[in-house]
């Protein structure tokens, strides 16, 4: 089984599972830390093939995504850092061979390395959410500069993409993309999800072990109360995380129509507890726990940047009040 592929229907060479299915591989990739370009290329810009691409596109694009021959990725951020489409400002023009693409792309991730990227852009004369339209670059299309970005987590590298007259192929219908778009964006916050709680149980299951190790005054720290305390305040905010990301993740399988509001549940919910349990975490572990000499600081930058990814806990939380208020 490629787990690459794990969610993409047979009929474009997946292995046909679901999304609850991918949901499981991804709470294990967070787990343990995975550093691959696993959620760029097998969530972001699968999803978003899947979602807004035309069926001759998603012939040519998702079996070798599917099997793992080709990195993919999705460039919608930019500069002002909205998740939504209208942030969107890079424009696409029409040429007489196609469409150039002009603007610039930040936190693409595995931008700098990505073979195909699927890049969100405004169509000609359109404004706010309208006029989105998905388009495929090759990585080493002339006029595209990559540059990786320095930040928190060293495990999950993120580029600036510069786009000087690109030159793209459309994936789906001119001007169609931003619906395409805003499913991509509900589903990938579920995986983000899903990773994020799968990271909370590696470090809660990492403090449960060194409660039971650690000696202070001839007894192991695991036997004072104020820990105790502590991991069960931890245990049961885990456990909340998870069951909102599980329910969500069924929900898109089933095709639910409340997917919108679970997602940004799901991801409010888990990016909270993620970042809450690295906290504690360190605590636990004391003066080790400081160090870089212990691996719970890498754990703790990705909960960081993980948290504000997709969009940060309050982004999700009013998105979710406007849903119920809609």
């Amino acid at each position: 089984l490629v787990l690459t592929g794990i969610h993409v229907p047979e009929a474009y060479g997946g292995a046909g599972f679901g999304f609850v299915e991918l949901s499981i591989a991804l709470q294990e990739m967070g787990r343990s830390l995975l550093c691959a370009p696993y959620f760029s290329s097998a969530v972001l810009a699968t999803h978003a093939i899947l979602n807004g691409a035309s069926e001759a596109a998603k012939l040519a694009l998702l079996p070798t995504i599917a099997s793992g021959e080709l990195i993919a990725t999705l460039a919608m951020t930019e500069a002002n850092g909205r998740w939504d489409a209208h942030g969107i400002e890079l424009r696409a023009t029409e040429h007489d061979h196609g469409y150039l693409l002009n603007g610039s792309k930040k936190f693409v991730i595995d931008g700098h390395t990505a073979k195909l990227i699927i890049v969100a852009a405004r169509s000609p004369g359109s404004d706010g959410a309208a006029g989105i339209t998905l388009f495929s670059v090759d990585g080493n299309t002339p006029g595209l500069q990559r540059r990786l970005l320095e930040t928190i987590d060293a495990t999950r590298k993120q580029a600036e993409l510069i786009f000087d007259n690109v030159a793209a192929e459309p994936i789906g219908e001119i001007g169609s993309g931003a619906a395409a778009l805003v499913t991509t964006l509900d589903q990938a916050a579920v995986a983000l999800a899903s990773e994020m709680v799968g990271g909370a149980q590696a470090l809660l299951d990492a403090a449960l072990e060194y409660c039971q190790l650690r000696m202070q005054f001839g007894r192991t720290i695991g036997s004072f109360q104020a820990i105790k305390h502590k991991c069960a305040d931890l245990l049961l905010q885990v456990e909340l995380a998870k069951s909102a990301t599980f329910y969500a993740a069924a929900a898109i399988a089933e095709n639910d129509p409340e997917v919108p509001a679970l997602a940004s549940l799901a991801k409010a919910t888990a990016a909270d507890t993620y970042m809450h349990t690295a906290q504690e975490c360190i605590q636990i572990h004391g003066g080790i726990g400081f160090t870089w000499d212990h691996d719970a600081h890498l754990w703790f930058r990705r909960a960081k940047s993980s948290e504000v990814l997709l969009g940060d806990p309050d982004y999700h939380r009013e998105r979710y009040m406007q849903w119920l208020a809609a």
